[in-house]
């Protein structure tokens, strides 16, 4: 059995606000409006050590809420990396957060599940 690879998800939300710097002058984009975002990071590996998994589950859930909690209810624009805050942007925010903790991260999906819009970002 420690041979297969497992992919473990955590997911967290976050509502905050935005807007495009750039783009057309009559762009909806380019007006502050806010969003409710979810973010899905999954950590890829084998069910190993004393308890058999691929990484602790509770310490992904925080590591993911610290993360999205940063950015609850602020302007996305004012974080560094993201003066220009799409879903791609976003995607690799977190990734660039999570990654150093979680070697094993394969994937982050950042969507605004209300509109029907998401990202996917596979590492």
């Amino acid at each position: 059995m420690n041979l297969a690879e497992f992919e473990i998800t955590k997911a967290a939300q976050f509502d905050a606000a935005h807007f495009l710097p750039a783009g057309p002058e009559d762009s909806l984009y380019r007006r502050m409006h806010g969003h409710s975002f979810k973010v899905e990071a999954t950590v890829r590996g084998k069910a190993e050590g004393p308890v058999g998994w691929v990484s602790d589950l509770a310490g992904l859930d925080a590591a993911l809420r610290t993360v999205a909690a940063e950015l609850d209810h602020g302007l996305l624009n004012d974080k560094p990396g993201l003066e220009s805050p799409t879903l791609e942007r976003l995607c690799v925010y977190f990734a660039e957060k999570l990654r150093p903790e979680f070697p094993g991260l394969c994937q982050i999906i950042v969507s605004r599940p209300t509109i029907g819009e998401a990202c996917s970002l596979k590492l």
